[in-house]
């Protein structure tokens, strides 16, 4: 405990203050840049928290621009089917605040993007987010209050977009061997992973 860092003085002795530029690089809104990344972006990871305090993150997935910009302040992100738990939905009615992080294929800089979120079943709204005439399961809104560009070092470091760095699928376990260890069930895990297969074929939307 004796090296824990505890305040935010011994903080600022352990690290520089921030750049001017990395200050003043947060605006309060989306500008054309932002809502360009969010238009082709088809991943972000969105993070939100409990009621006692745990943070939690979540992904979010569809074809480019599956998030809509509404407005310089406002995006719109379709909840599709998954697997029914509700953590991020039920944080958000006890505590709206979000925080998203926006990912492009091949780019190494990432969009973040914080504000507050609440949810709809609007009509209106649900449909212009149906896919083979489905909607989603609700819409969620959120009030942009900080967007910035994150610098690229994190992705670079970890050569995320390099084909060199995906491992060999065989070298790490399936998410059936993986649940039926975990879960210790008594099933094949062939079974799990063909169920969980299917599932993904045939509940996106």
């Amino acid at each position: 405990m004796g090296h824990d860092i505890q305040n935010k003085t011994r903080l600022r002795e352990v690290y520089p203050e921030p750049s001017h530029g990395a200050v003043a690089k947060e605006l309060p809104f989306l500008d054309a840049h932002c809502r360009h990344f969010i238009e082709l972006s088809p991943f972000f990871c969105l993070g939100s928290s409990r009621p006692d305090g745990l943070a939690d993150v979540s992904p979010r997935g569809g074809e480019p621009g599956f998030v809509h910009v509404l407005d310089d302040h406002t995006l719109a992100v379709p909840d599709r089917p998954g697997n029914n738990r509700l953590d991020t939905l039920s944080n958000i009615l006890d505590h709206p605040a979000v925080g998203l992080l926006f990912f492009l294929p091949g780019v190494n800089e990432m969009l973040r993007v914080n504000g507050t979120a609440r949810l709809s079943v609007e009509p209106e709204l649900m449909k212009r987010f149906e896919v083979n005439g489905k909607p989603p399961r609700s819409v969620m809104l959120i009030e942009v209050k900080e967007a910035y560009l994150h610098c690229a070092k994190a992705v670079a470091r970890s050569g995320l977009w390099k084909a060199e760095s995906q491992i060999e699928r065989s070298s790490f376990p399936t998410a059936g061997e993986i649940f039926r260890d975990q879960m210790k069930v008594d099933v094949p895990a062939k079974m799990i992973d063909d169920a969980l297969d299917e599932n993904t074929r045939t509940d996106l939307y």
